[in-house]
């Protein structure tokens, strides 16, 4: 009988060798899980918090690439109304350059807008596609950023929820109309339009690899406010 046992032990050690390398696996499929999504929004930060000179011309397959911060823009409304008027000289932007400024308050977002898109220029804030509509103009103003860092917070706008874009030559209002949900073989809702339009996107947040779901919000202008000249001023 002790004999059996022995033998009936024995058998059952691949068994426990197997059990105990499928819960190490497990286990550390967990801890990467919850490790990686903090790892790659703390990167993204930490990449911004210590951007330093030779990061301004980055080197990537888009040779002569130039981002360029703009600290001219700010997000405070002329205290003066008569300073505001419903047209304006838009001042178009190159590739690269920080142009807006993208705010939602009932959502907590509030991140810089660069014209064009790159890694590089992700891991600054959001991006808007060239192919899309300069603000100030009439269209589909297209913005999307990443959802575990500048966008992760995206879900949370609801309709109804004020959207706000300050640029350096006027402020641009729009409200939330639409959240949607694509796939990113999907254009109908980033492709051009004549119809006056802000569209933010961002991909479906999920533990581990990239989704190729994404979510989104289309939001409908409300008004344009542009900064007056001391020229236009001094004509009126």
């Amino acid at each position: 009988m002790a004999k059996e046992k022995h033998s009936a032990g024995k058998a059952n050690v691949p068994l426990y060798l197997l059990t105990a390398g499928c819960v190490v696996v497990l286990c550390a499929a967990v801890m990467f899980a919850a490790c990686v999504v903090p790892y790659e929004r703390c990167k993204t930060y930490l990449n911004v918090a210590f951007m330093d000179t030779t990061k301004l011309t980055p080197s990537t397959g888009l040779d002569g690439l130039v981002i360029k911060d703009n600290d001219q823009i700010t997000t405070e409304l002329p205290a003066d109304d008569a300073q505001l008027s419903e047209t304006g000289e838009i001042i178009r932007p190159k590739f690269g350059e920080q142009y807006a400024i993208l705010q939602c308050k009932s959502a907590e977002i509030e991140v810089p807008v660069y014209w064009g898109s790159s890694t590089e220029l992700l891991d600054r804030g959001a991006c808007q596609s060239s192919s899309s509509t300069v603000l100030g103009e009439t269209g589909n103003v297209v913005i999307d950023a990443h959802v575990n860092t500048f966008f992760a917070n995206l879900d949370k706008i609801q309709k109804g929820d004020e959207v706000v874009l300050f640029t350096e030559y006027g402020v641009f209002t729009y409200k939330a109309r639409e959240l949607v949900t694509f796939e990113n073989t999907d254009k109908k809702y980033v492709i051009p339009s004549d119809e006056d339009r802000l569209t933010l996107y961002t991909c479906q947040a999920q533990v581990l690899g990239t989704s190729t779901t994404r979510v989104g919000v289309l939001c409908e202008l409300v008004c344009k406010q542009f900064y007056q000249t001391s020229g236009e001023e001094a004509a009126e």
